[in-house]
């Protein structure tokens, strides 16, 4: 009963977390989104700022940190350190000249972090290759500080109870319709010894089973024998409810909406593009603006003013064809877009001088060049002989 009944004892590590498929889910979603989103350096100048994509760091951010990592799985692997672990780790590699070369990821589990003398260090042992690195070395994210500013809180031990509530779940679930959907059974009934129970009790199980094979509704019992459960079966404990209740506890923990981990259940076409709103706003906004702070802390100088690196949050409706194009002739028609500049968004070619002008909606000509009112006509009702016609 113990094995059938008992909940305590479920081991949650980072590893059997993602045994629980909201925790899959949620944890894929989020790291996807951030490292499927545009990752940009810009130089900023009098008029605003540039695409520095000339610069070296634009092609380590955006395309490739190093030799054996392209800009999405890298983002991705921290994000997925960070929703997990509670933090994501990695190595700037600089030149003698100071400047980047390759971003390296580091192993959270192999990290230990200190304050010595007012600096933060990390001190990082990969199999007996011990290196200490200075914290404007290393891009640092973390899901929450502890108070010391130092340590890091780990969602996925934190939270271990509600973790390991789905985990039996999934556990009962398993084990209940690998018995072919029979909860534990009692036999009753007078058996001569110890021996002869035993038997009876192997006889019905395979009987059982062989009834569930064949698919035969009847089950003949010896007799004085009767057969009745000992446990509950999922219907009576409510398990499809309980379990979709662990769905509303995991997005709880990573602030996900439940939709984007496929539970529809009161899901409708208004709450559902609500949520779709949400999940930017609340979630994906705050994760970019971690990312965009550290970045530019840890790659550029505490005093840099220059440039910086930006996520490009309009790269979430690159499948959305419709909403780009309205918000571009929107912006276009009011003159405060130029179709040169939706054009290269769009990573279509140039569109010749003309598309480097503001337009105003009108006779959608160069804004300044719309033709001056002319005066009202005269009133031809009049004759030569100024009398009024009839």
């Amino acid at each position: 009963m113990g094995e059938w009944h008992g909940v305590a004892g479920v081991v949650v590590t980072h590893e059997t977390a993602l045994e629980v498929p909201a925790v899959w889910c949620a944890v894929n979603f989020i790291a996807n989104t951030i490292a499927s989103l545009p990752l940009q350096v810009f130089q900023k100048n009098g008029d605003g700022r540039d695409t520095a994509d000339k610069d070296p760091l634009y092609a380590i951010l955006h395309d490739a940190p190093n030799e054996e990592l392209t800009s999405f799985m890298w983002r991705k692997g921290i994000m997925i350190n960070v929703l997990l672990r509670g933090r994501g780790v990695s190595f700037i590699e600089r030149n003698k000249a100071g400047r980047v070369m390759n971003i390296w990821p580091l192993d959270t589990d192999k990290l230990t972090i200190e304050r010595k003398a007012g600096r933060k260090l990390y001190h990082y042992d990969d199999g007996g290759r011990k290196v200490t690195y200075s914290a404007s070395e290393v891009i640092d994210l973390t899901f929450m500080l502890k108070p010391d500013g130092v340590s890091h809180v780990d969602p996925v031990t934190k939270l271990r109870g509600a973790v390991g509530l789905s985990l039996a779940l999934e556990e009962y679930a398993r084990k209940f319709f690998a018995n072919g959907g029979v909860p534990p059974l009692a036999l009753y009934g007078s058996v001569p010894s110890p021996a002869a129970a035993s038997r009876a009790a192997t006889d019905v199980n395979q009987a059982i089973r062989d009834a569930n094979a064949e698919r035969r509704n009847v089950l003949i019992m010896p007799t004085g024998h009767e057969l009745k459960p000992i446990g509950i079966d999922p219907q009576k404990s409510q398990m499809v409810e309980a379990r979709r209740m662990q769905i509303e506890e995991i997005a709880r923990i990573f602030g996900i909406p439940p939709v984007f981990l496929q539970d529809l259940t009161h899901g409708t076409f208004s709450n559902t593009e609500q949520q779709d709103l949400n999940l930017v706003k609340h979630l994906i906004a705050q994760w970019v603006k971690a990312w965009e702070q550290e970045l530019n802390l840890k790659l550029f100088s505490a005093r840099n003013r220059t440039k910086f690196v930006e996520f490009n949050l309009d790269g979430l409706q690159r499948g959305d064809f419709a909403t780009r194009m309205a918000g571009w002739a929107t912006g276009i028609q009011n003159g405060f877009i130029k179709p040169a500049e939706a054009r290269d968004a769009e990573n279509w070619p140039a569109g010749g001088p003309e598309a480097d002008k503001l337009y105003i909606q009108g006779a959608t000509v160069p804004l300044g060049t719309q033709p001056a009112p002319t005066a009202a006509p005269a009133n031809d009702n009049k004759q030569n002989d100024g009398t009024q016609a009839a």
